[in-house]
């Protein structure tokens, strides 16, 4: 990517997030008049920034998916300490986003710590506006995924746990459940020096060829579950957050990314164009016959 784009990726990042933020800050909680949710977006710009100064002059990857995770739970934690006012809907949001970042973030850094490297940064992490446009990124994929719950802590109107508190967190814990089953089963599959060369179809894979996927975008709608009833105005906006997701996973990093390396890979293979043909893409659904 040429230094232009680069740059050009950086200000619709920042644009972006500033749109955000402004509707997410209408009815909200202030510090001494500063609206909280502004302290949390340069919080989340802040960590990517500082993080990007070592990570350029050794050139690693490695710590890149694990600072995304500790962005999330630091973010949440500021806003937590700075409301006036704390829930127990709110405590909930804290502690779903702070179970989900810390382990996801621990998976992700012990698997590229195992595997050495990470495809996606192999050429990204020696252009310096390259690399700086994906940290800048990865700031605005934390704003926008926590812009629901960030919404719901932040907002000046509170109510107590509900039944949608419940059926987000019962949504939340099914698609962490499967999310983190999934990931299993594919890293054991993975460990496995007889099958270097395969592709898993057992497990959760038997019945979706994304399962974690599936997981990840099902927690998320959860959170925006238990978010939704203390949410006022503008701060619908905060919607952004699951679709956001959604769309990032189908488009962008996780399933059209996947299925081209897979396909590039074992596209001649009858097995595993049969495989496509008969499991779900997505929905964990009883294979075709």
């Amino acid at each position: 990517m040429s230094n232009r784009k680069s740059l050009m990726g950086i200000v619709l990042c920042l644009i972006t997030a500033c749109v955000v933020m402004e509707a997410l800050s209408h009815d909200s909680a202030t510090v001494q008049g500063f609206p909280v949710i502004v302290l949390c977006c340069f919080t989340a710009f802040a960590i990517q920034w500082l993080m990007f100064i070592p990570a350029y002059i050794f050139k690693t990857e490695h710590y890149y998916d694990l600072v995304g995770s500790v962005t999330h739970i630091t973010v949440m934690l500021v806003a937590l300490v700075s409301v006036p006012t704390v829930t127990l809907r709110d405590l909930l949001l804290v502690f779903l986003v702070l179970v989900w970042a810390s382990r996801l973030g621990s998976f992700l850094f012990f698997r590229v710590k195992e595997t050495g490297s990470d495809g996606r940064f192999t050429l990204i992490k020696s252009r310096f506006w390259w690399f700086l446009m994906t940290w800048t990124l990865q700031g605005l994929w934390v704003f926008l995924t926590l812009a629901m719950a960030l919404g719901a802590l932040t907002s000046n109107y509170k109510a107590d746990l509900n039944f949608y508190a419940w059926l987000g967190f019962g949504i939340w814990a099914f698609g962490f459940a499967v999310e983190v089953i999934a990931d299993h089963q594919k890293t054991k599959f993975r460990r496995d020096p007889n099958k270097k060369a395969e592709f898993i179809t057992h497990g959760l894979w038997s019945w979706s060829q994304h399962p974690n996927y599936f997981g990840e975008m099902l927690l998320w709608c959860g959170v925006a579950v238990v978010s939704a009833p203390v949410l006022i105005g503008w701060q619908w906006v905060g919607l952004i957050s699951p679709i956001f997701v959604i769309l990032l996973l189908l488009k962008v990093s996780g399933v059209e990314l996947l299925e081209a390396r897979g396909r590039k890979r074992w596209g001649q293979n009858p097995t595993y164009l049969r495989y496509l043909e008969q499991t779900s893409k997505l929905i964990p659904l009883p294979p075709k016959p």
